[in-house]
């Protein structure tokens, strides 16, 4: 800059700040030199670009899914040892509503179903060895339904549950109590005989589960007798042994369930005779009969 512009610059700043002075102005702030712009001034100016919105962590990190696996069955693990009224009673199940079949409906729901169990060869060691399977008899519109644990010999050979030594003696139990045989439905937990008499396997069980609960929606009994623990291990769910399962009413769809000795325990041991009577006074007593005054 030369010396005229200069001084043309510095009056032109003094006139003004006169007339600041003038206007009653006195004092001024020191103000920060404003940044040199950069050389390029003729670029156009670009138009502000708006920040993307961010996503703000929680303060607090969300919980992992858990990758260990559950922890698996083993053959040692020891049964359970709940005795508890409450924890026996949360094994029932929701009741339903009553069928509304007739009988003759029933009974040819039932010989359907019983051609198709004829068929089956979902577990082939007993597919193999079976004579026949054993489906189930007695009235299909029954108030009692009773459950066994599996075919043995004399089942096999004549195609009838409870036929045998604990067959007969179960009639005497159903003499007893002032009923037929043809008034009560019998079935199994399994419609083969496991080779040997043996119990029936948890897989062999599961096979033929859609079978037994085929049957009880059809007969729709009022009341389920599970003799032994088999059968009630496998309907039931529990593993509680029978002695602890005796003298309570569990409920299975639309039934009421009892748990007692199986025929042929009574066979070898005669004094749960008792036992098993008591469990039917039990029983018929919530169907309003009296044994005891029939005896």
């Amino acid at each position: 800059m030369n010396q005229d512009a200069k001084t043309r610059s510095q009056r032109a700043v003094r006139q003004l700040l006169e007339s600041w002075q003038r206007s009653g102005v006195t004092y001024l702030r020191q103000m920060e030199p404003l940044p040199e712009l950069p050389a390029e001034t003729t670029s156009p100016v670009e138009a502000p670009q708006e920040k993307p919105v961010q996503t703000v962590a929680p303060t607090t990190p969300l919980p992992r899914q858990s990758i260990v696996p559950p922890p698996q069955p083993t053959e040692t693990s020891e049964e359970p040892t709940l005795e508890s009224e409450q924890a026996r009673k949360e094994m029932s199940v929701p009741r339903t509503t009553k069928s509304k079949m007739n009988k003759g409906d029933r009974q040819a729901e039932l010989d359907i179903l019983a051609t198709q169990v004829s068929k089956c060869t979902r577990c082939p060691e007993l597919a193999e060895t079976r004579t026949q399977t054993v489906f189930g008899v007695g009235n299909p519109r029954a108030k009692i339904m009773f459950i066994g644990e599996a075919p043995g010999a004399d089942e096999d050979k004549q195609g009838e549950p409870f036929v045998g030594r604990a067959g007969k003696l179960l009639d005497k139990i159903i003499e007893a109590c002032q009923m037929k045989r043809s008034d009560i439905y019998i079935a199994n937990i399994l419609r083969c005989r496991p080779p040997g008499n043996r119990n029936p396997t948890d897989l062999e069980a599961s096979n033929c589960r859609g079978y037994l609960d085929a049957q009880i929606e059809i007969v729709d009994p009022d009341y389920i007798v599970c003799w032994g623990s088999v059968a009630a291990k496998n309907l039931l769910h529990s593993d509680l042994p029978i002695g602890k399962m005796r003298g309570d009413f569990y409920e299975y769809g639309r039934a009421k369930v009892v748990c007692t000795y199986h025929p042929s325990y009574l066979l070898r041991n005669p004094s749960a005779k008792k036992n098993v009577w008591e469990d039917m006074i039990y029983l018929f007593a919530d169907m309003g009969i009296n044994l005891k005054a029939q005896v």
